[in-house]
């Protein structure tokens, strides 16, 4: 096989998510430790129990792939493209790094720092699919990728912060003007760091003012998807779809469910947005 795509679990897709036969697919999972359970970030896991768990637990951390898990994959192809977590969050992309410095055609490997999570690496994959099938050099698609990062945007509005903060991921001041019960701050991924860009009042006022903000980010909105993983926020990622469709015409808005390490951080009721 001439090309591979591998990204790590916090993309929220699963093993199957790339139906061409002539491009190789892989999910490397994090795991979650919550007390004595591990749960790992596969097809498999169940999200819902172990949200639950957490609630009884007083301790829960995540943890990243070892490099070998990479390493072990780089072989089914000449090629190989890989998507990870924003460096900032997650020792993923440093554990790829390591692989690919392991690996002995590492000038064969190219890895992307998606500088974000979830949609953006969704974004980044599809992106890596079009221009794979375009035909291009390894040498073009790497350039082409890198400007693509670039230009996306990612928002995200979440109703508890906690394992953000506990987890050094967010501020502990930041994170106490986001547990407040009246304001609800919009937070975006600025060059891969957890940013505060707006603070609203009430969740509602939060919605509509993020909706505007990606109007003022988002460029060539008809040829564009925009990407909503939400952890068990149903009713406020359908409000968010009315108005997206509404205002704005989107060639495609897709709507996924976060799975383990998202939901870790994102928390019940919390939903990311990317672009």
């Amino acid at each position: 096989m001439k090309y591979q795509i591998i990204v790590d679990s916090c993309a929220d897709l699963k093993s199957d998510y790339i139906k061409n036969k002539n491009i190789g697919f892989n999910v490397i999972p994090l795991t979650i430790n919550v007390g004595e359970k591990e749960y790992v970030d596969n097809d498999e896991i169940d999200v819902k129990a172990m949200l639950e768990d957490m609630k009884k637990s007083k301790k829960s951390s995540s943890a990243c792939p070892a490099p070998q898990s990479f390493l072990d994959q780089f072989k089914k192809a000449e090629y190989t493209f890989v998507v990870t977590i924003t460096s900032k969050l997650s020792g993923c992309n440093n554990a790829a790094i390591v692989a690919k410095n392991s690996y002995e055609k590492s000038e064969n490997i190219h890895v992307i720092d998606s500088k974000a999570v979830s949609g953006t690496e969704i974004l980044i994959v599809d992106k890596l699919v079009e221009l794979i099938e375009k035909d291009l050099s390894f040498e073009e698609i790497k350039t082409e990728i890198d400007k693509y990062r670039d230009e996306r945007n990612l928002f995200f509005i979440l109703q508890k912060f906690d394992n953000l903060v506990n987890n050094g991921r967010m501020s502990r001041f930041a994170g106490l003007i986001a547990s407040t019960l009246v304001i609800r701050p919009i937070c975006i991924a600025d060059k891969g760091e957890i940013k505060i860009a707006k603070k609203t009042i009430g969740i509602k006022n939060a919605i509509n003012k993020m909706i505007q903000m990606i109007g003022e980010k988002a460029k060539n909105i008809e040829n564009s998807t925009i990407i909503i993983s939400h952890c068990f926020a149903n009713e406020e990622v359908a409000m968010i779809k009315k108005e997206l469709e509404s205002k704005y015409n989107f060639k495609e808005i897709r709507i996924i469910e976060t799975k383990g390490l998202c939901s870790y951080y994102a928390l019940e009721k919390g939903f990311i947005v990317c672009i």
